[in-house]
């Protein structure tokens, strides 16, 4: 068995990994790069494979860095079977579309402004066509703990990886030999989903580690901390505007905002989510209660619940988006995307950032490169839309709601499926060396940090 780091190898996007077993050749995740330009502009290098030589996609969840190229992938020749749970698959078809209308809106703006330069845009990476094809292609839908036959003597099992919903951590077996790949792991005891399975033993892991050099706070002491920015904005008339990731992050919220309100413990406000992907992936979560927690299912089994309460309002039109900057006193805005790099939140930063009396929580990690970093990392002035804009709002952040496990949790886990060989994918070089020393010093055991194109064999 070898395995070829094609993605997020010394960098925390674009997820993908190339197993070669058996005369198969099987793709883990086919993800987008993002952040900084040159990452970026790995998305148009040609792919380091043949796609028509791809026999299958395991995907380990639906995030864009883990899925954003499968379409690509499709238009250049994929023919093969991708292999996700069901809401894996269900939340890839609005992830994925939602991609394609972004990217071809952007594609237009870019190609206005080029022409009057004299000078031609890139097309955009794919189109909403590119998109709908690749979801033909997602037809093996497992449950969690089912092995997979993808020919006698290779099998694949899928995981929980307690990350959103979904989410799968992805064994390969072959050869006598066991690949283990986290995907993303979540953390034990959070809202809506479950922890992460204790994971099988395996002769070679693949770990992410995106928080590989930090501890993060309590989820209490998040929530704490999001009362308090809440009672501080909303106190004074502001607007809080929450940029959040549409799959997970965005439900996690809303779940904490109405155990606030159900206490009685949230300032008199409106909370409105404005995001259409946010909206569509909220019902998908109300069609997969089976896959929550005991005490998310408890929940959600009467109303109001998290998802339907009085003070929550829905934008999914244009309009609808436009009426809530006409709004300017104690309203809570839940938009995309989550690192500010795109979406309806620049057009809330607009109205808002600028204001003393508004402020700006990020429940999200921010990759290196993005206008969320840069707020994060105490920019005074940020350019929106061509125009530069002052930075007066409040600014917080609370990791708590994390989705992604932190250094004890990623040693923990390792520690569990006792692995014969580690290597550290998806984290930037803090992370990376950070964690392994830790796995070093507490497991005794090898650990890899994976270089780009590095090829490994088992």
């Amino acid at each position: 068995m070898r395995v070829t780091f094609c993605g997020a190898a010394g960098s925390v996007t674009g997820s993908c990994h190339l197993v070669e077993a058996d005369g198969l050749r099987i793709l883990l995740d086919c993800g987008l790069f993002q952040g900084q330009r040159d990452v970026e502009a790995r998305n148009r290098a040609p792919f380091p494979f043949e796609p028509r030589g791809i026999d299958f996609v395991v995907l380990s969840h639906a995030h864009l860095d883990h899925a954003g190229l499968l379409p690509r992938l499709v238009r250049e020749g994929f023919r093969g079977d991708v292999i996700s749970t069901p809401p894996t698959a269900e939340i890839a078809r609005v992830v994925l579309v939602d991609a394609a209308h972004i990217q071809t809106e952007e594609a237009r703006y870019r190609a206005r402004k080029a022409r009057r330069r004299g000078e031609e845009a890139p097309p955009p990476l794919y189109d909403v066509g590119d998109a709908l094809d690749s979801l033909d292609a997602f037809r093996r839908r497992v449950r969690y703990d089912e092995p997979v036959t993808l020919k006698r003597g290779v099998d694949v099992i899928l995981h929980d990886a307690g990350h959103i919903l979904g989410s799968a951590c992805v064994e390969v077996r072959a050869e006598g030999k066991s690949l283990l790949y986290s995907g993303d792991l979540g953390n034990a005891h959070r809202p809506l989903v479950k922890s992460p399975s204790a994971p099988p033993h395996a002769d070679l892991v693949l770990v992410e580690s995106t928080y590989g050099n930090r501890r993060h706070r309590s989820l209490e002491e998040s929530v704490a901390e999001m009362k308090t920015v809440a009672e501080t904005v909303l106190g004074r008339g502001g607007n809080l505007l929450i940029p959040s990731f549409a799959l997970e992050r965005t439900q996690e919220v809303l779940y904490e905002l109405f155990s606030l309100w159900r206490r009685g413990e949230l300032p008199e406000c409106r909370v409105f989510l404005d995001s259409p992907l946010a909206i569509a992936t909220t019902r998908i979560f109300a069609r997969y209660l089976d896959y929550f927690d005991a005490d998310g299912r408890e929940v959600f089994s009467r109303t109001p619940n998290p998802f339907s309460f009085p003070l929550l309002h829905y934008a999914q039109t244009t309009e609808e988006s436009k009426e809530i900057n006409a709004l300017r006193q104690r309203n809570v805005i839940i938009a995309g995307s989550g690192m500010c790099t795109g979406g309806r939140i620049l057009h809330h930063l607009r109205h808002n950032l600028w204001r003393e009396d508004s402020g700006i929580l990020f429940v999200g990690y921010q990759a290196d490169g993005t206008l969320g970093r840069s707020i994060v990392d105490g920019a005074r002035r940020v350019t929106l839309f061509g125009e530069e804009t002052v930075v007066r709002a409040m600014v917080a952040t609370v990791n708590g709601f994390s989705a992604h496990a932190d250094q004890p949790a990623l040693v923990e886990w390792l520690r569990q499926a006792t692995p014969g060989e580690v290597f550290l994918v998806h984290g930037e070089a803090a992370s990376l060396e950070s964690l392994r020393k830790a796995i070093q010093s507490e497991i005794a055991t090898q650990v890899h940090v994976a270089t780009w194109l590095e090829t490994v064999r088992l």
